[in-house]
């Protein structure tokens, strides 16, 4: 598995991260010993980096992760890179919450939920504007000095607020949603990570499904899964980056590998992009997710895919306040 320096931190870390919202109860029905099966299948094909946050069904992830990094987190607690992220509440009154009671709270919780000493990286779910974000850098770095994180990050945040975030300590890593159908961190933030050498690491590089290949426009999803109110997986939005997907399934294919693999190629191509996150509950899939690190692109590649994807609509996800 190739690797990376993350940003300006000093953590190597695998190319692929393996995510955990799949298993938060918010993706529908799961097996836990599958999922941890597939967590350890990942880890045994050089996987060392791992995503997962508080709210993740309020410390369910975090525990189907640690119960499968066990032995890992006991004996040589260096060897893997365990994120996690917290400053969200969904369902309170207060659904983005970074204030220092919160954030420790938070904290507490996941280092409980994971029964270790230390998280590696602890990011900022989602910005809270009723907290200055120079406030919550300091609360974080509170926690810095007292030994209980030793990274800190941010997500879904924007430059400005990346840049106040700063301005009491440095933003270390960045983890935006980016993929062929969700791109408007191109603007902005992704010009800002680079000249500041953030450690930049993708969630839904295979938009929440829409670009396996394994969707048509009847696919229906449980009443559990968020994807079952969103406007991205209903309608003509649906039915026409389904048609997108169709043509890069015949381009992938021509390049020897499936059309899930082509697009997590194209998110590490991407300038500023360290790490992709991708999410899986069996051993079969997470195997072919790696795979997309030995695809390669070519500069022609990427006009292709620009090309082919110029007919596809771009799409919003879940927030802490509801589905988009």
């Amino acid at each position: 598995m190739e690797s990376t320096r993350l940003g300006r931190t000093e953590l190597q870390v695998s190319r692929i991260a393996f995510g955990t919202w799949q298993v938060s109860g918010e993706w529908g029905s799961y097996d836990a010993d599958q999922a941890q099966r597939a967590i350890r299948h990942a880890l045994d094909l050089g996987v060392n980096f791992f995503d997962t946050a508080q709210a993740y069904g309020f410390g369910q992830a975090e525990e189907v992760l640690a119960n499968a990094l066990r032995g890992e987190l006991d004996r040589d607690r260096d060897s893997v890179v365990i994120a996690t992220k917290g400053g969200i509440n969904p369902g309170g009154e207060r659904p983005r919450d970074s204030s220092r009671e919160w954030l420790r709270k938070g904290v507490e919780s996941s280092l409980k939920a994971m029964k270790i000493d230390h998280i590696d990286l602890y990011q900022i779910h989602w910005p809270d504007t009723d907290t200055p974000f120079e406030d919550t850098a300091g609360y974080l770095q509170e926690m810095v000095d007292e030994g209980k994180i030793r990274h800190v990050g941010v997500s879904n945040f924007d430059q400005d607020q990346m840049a106040a975030f700063d301005r009491r300590r440095p933003v270390e890593t960045l983890q935006p949603p980016y993929h062929l159908f969700r791109r408007h961190i191109e603007d902005g933030v992704l010009p800002y990570v680079r000249e500041h050498d953030i450690g930049t690491l993708v969630y839904s590089p295979l938009g929440s499904g829409l670009l396996t290949g394994t969707m048509t426009e009847d696919t229906t999803f449980e009443d559990s899964d968020w994807r079952s109110q969103a406007s991205a997986f209903q309608g003509e939005k649906f039915r026409r980056n389904l048609e997108v997907v169709e043509r890069l399934k015949s381009f992938a294919a021509d390049k020897g590998c499936e059309v899930s693999q082509l697009a997590i190629a194209w998110v590490l191509a991407q300038d500023g992009i360290d790490v992709a996150i991708v999410g899986a509950r069996s051993d079969r899939n997470i195997e072919r997710s790696l795979a997309a690190v030995d695809v390669p692109l070519s500069a022609d590649d990427l006009a292709e895919i620009e090309r082919i994807t110029a007919d596809g609509v771009q799409v919003s996800g879940a927030s802490p306040e509801g589905v988009a």
